[in-house]
């Protein structure tokens, strides 16, 4: 089983949100308590999804529950810093980061609105160069 299925309840702060991968094989729920969401243009995020960008929020690990299909999990990665995604679909859920102790949530697997949206541009330096940026939201060349 892996880490990643805990129960939900240690946390009473926020509501809780409920995501899952596109096959529907992975479910997860997450505490509607972010401490910060961001899009990350750098060539690793954009490669991992895809796209032009991870829209991604961070929260501590233990906000973070796997409510169904935890054996459905592909880990890819080291062992304490790696992405989490759907072994059946490939759908990116969420990356452990900051020495396993953040989860980063790819915000675009979120099935409820969170309260926090994304407040910043980071890495854009080395956005994808047939991207534009739109919005208003400040730009970092980094992080």
């Amino acid at each position: 089983m892996s880490k990643h299925n805990k129960a939900v309840g240690t946390h009473t702060k926020g509501a809780i949100l409920k995501g899952k991968c596109f096959c529907e094989a992975v479910v997860y729920e997450v505490e509607d308590a972010f401490e910060y969401a961001m899009n990350c243009h750098c060539s690793v995020c954009r490669r991992a999804t895809g796209s032009a960008y991870k829209a991604m929020a961070g929260i501590k690990l233990d906000a973070l529950s796997v409510t169904g299909g935890g054996d459905n999990l592909m880990i890819y990665g080291g062992a304490v810093d790696h992405d989490v995604r759907c072994r059946t679909c490939g759908s990116f859920l969420y990356s452990l980061v900051r020495d396993g102790q953040y989860v980063h949530v790819s915000m675009g697997t979120l099935m409820d609105e969170p309260s926090l949206k994304p407040t910043r541009h980071i890495y854009v330096g080395s956005k994808a160069p047939w991207h534009t940026i739109t919005d208003d939201l400040p730009q970092f060349d980094e992080l």
